[in-house]
C-alpha cells in the first residue's frame, strides 16, 4: 500500500471534493482518497502494482480539474 499526496487546483466547493474522491474512488487499485479544499490537494492510499500517479493524475483532470506540475 502506497500513500501519496497530489495538489489539486480548481476545486472551489465540497461538491469539487466529492468529485475528485469519486473519480479517484472509482479506480482500480485506490483503496481512499481523501481530498482537501483548504490545503487543495487529496491523499490517495493505493496499490502501486496496479495504479500508477499518472494515472491518478489522468483521473482527477477527467474529472475537470488540473494538477500542477
Amino acid at each position: 500500500m502506497n500513500q501519496i499526496i497530489i495538489p489539486v487546483e480548481g476545486m472551489t466547493c465540497g461538491g469539487c471534493v466529492k468529485s475528485v474522491e469519486r473519480a479517484l474512488g472509482a479506480q482500480t487499485g485506490v483503496m481512499t482518497a481523501k481530498a482537501s479544499l483548504e490545503q487543495k490537494n487529496v491523499t490517495v492510499e493505493f496499490d502501486a502494482g496496479i495504479i500508477q500517479r499518472a494515472q491518478l493524475e489522468q483521473a482527477i483532470q477527467k474529472a475537470g480539474f488540473s494538477v500542477p506540475a
